[in-house]
C-alpha cells in the first residue's frame, strides 16, 4: 500500500491532470465535452473554485485550480466531477458496478509561486501540440488558451514554436 500524502492547503492554487480509464478516448466531440463543462459548473455552483487554465485531450485533461480561502478540498470536487460526468454518458461497468470513466486517482501538484503557475499555464496550453492534436494552442477548439489570449497572457500565435521549459515538466 503506498504511504503517498496529498498535500491539501486551503486557498492554494494546484495543477491537475486527470486521465480517462485507460486512456480511452472519451472526449471524442463537442458533445462530449459540453456535458463535461456541465459536470464543471454544476459542481464549482455548490463547491466553489476558480479555473485558471484548462485544455480537454481525447483522453485526459490539465487543469489549474484556486480554492477558496478556508477550503482544500479538491478531492471531493473531482469525485463529483467525475460521477456528473460519468453519469450523463453510456460506458460499461465493472464487478463494483463502477462506471469505467476514469482512472480512480489523478495527479496534483502544488503550485509554489508565479513561476511555477505561469510554467504549468504554459504546460497546460501547449499540450494539445505537444500530442501533435494541433500545430499550434490556438487551434485547439478545448483549450482555455483563447481566454488567456484575451487576458492579454499570451500573443495570438504563441506555442508556434516549443516553449523551452515545456520540455522539463512531465505529468503524463
Amino acid at each position: 500500500m503506498s504511504d503517498y500524502q496529498r498535500i491539501r492547503i486551503p486557498g492554494a492554487c494546484y495543477f491537475f491532470t486527470v486521465v480517462t480509464w485507460r486512456r480511452k478516448p472519451v472526449f471524442i466531440d463537442d458533445a462530449r465535452v459540453s456535458l463535461f463543462r456541465e459536470a464543471l459548473r454544476k459542481v464549482k455552483a455548490s463547491r466553489p473554485f476558480q479555473i485558471d487554465a484548462m485544455v480537454i485531450l481525447p483522453d485526459h485533461l490539465h487543469c489549474i485550480w484556486r480554492l477558496p480561502d478556508d477550503d482544500a478540498d479538491y478531492s471531493g470536487r473531482w469525485r463529483e466531477i467525475k460521477k456528473a460526468f460519468s453519469r450523463q454518458i453510456d460506458t460499461t461497468t465493472n464487478a463494483r458496478n463502477e462506471r469505467l470513466v476514469w482512472q480512480r486517482r489523478f495527479w496534483e501538484h502544488t503550485i509554489r509561486d508565479a513561476d511555477d503557475w505561469r510554467r504549468h499555464v504554459d504546460y497546460i496550453h501547449y499540450n494539445p501540440v505537444k500530442h501533435g492534436l494541433a500545430q499550434r494552442p490556438s487551434d485547439w477548439p478545448w483549450s482555455s488558451f483563447a481566454g488567456a489570449v484575451k487576458k492579454g497572457w499570451y500573443d495570438a500565435d504563441w506555442g508556434a514554436t516549443p516553449p523551452n521549459h515545456i520540455s522539463d515538466m512531465e505529468h503524463e
